[in-house]
């Protein structure tokens, strides 16, 4: 069964930084499995906010191009998410999603979700 636990989530000024840390586990081999990131603000649909897919691809949705940056660990089986410049508008719940394959296809491909951890940016 694989589970996911998110963390590093909390409450920073406009132009701070957070790193989110998802430790993933009963992922048999971590390539194989592409992984995410998604956001929801409340009274807001989810959003995707950024994936990373077996071979390291990585995709970004336009509003956090270049402050947004996810990476994995194989080894330790963790997904990062370095957030940079933060915005108001990116508060919202973070959750960290897997799904067993090793291309990212679409977001309701998603069969696994962490918890989340909530990131509060204020002006």
């Amino acid at each position: 069964q694989v589970q996911l636990v998110e963390s590093g989530g909390g409450s920073v000024q406009a132009g701070g930084s957070l790193r989110l840390s998802c430790v993933a586990s009963g992922i048999p081999y971590s390539p194989s499995y592409c992984m995410g990131w998604f956001r929801q603000a409340p009274g807001k649909e989810r959003e995707r906010v950024t994936t990373i897919n077996g071979a390291g691809y990585t995709a970004y949705t336009d509003s956090v191009k270049g402050r947004f940056t996810i990476s994995r660990d194989n080894v330790k089986n963790t997904l990062y998410l370095q957030m940079n410049s933060l915005k108001p508008e990116d508060t919202a719940m973070y959750y960290c999603a897997a799904r067993s394959s090793g291309i990212c296809g679409s977001s309701a491909d998603f069969g696994f979700w962490g918890q989340g951890t909530q990131v509060t940016v204020s002006s």
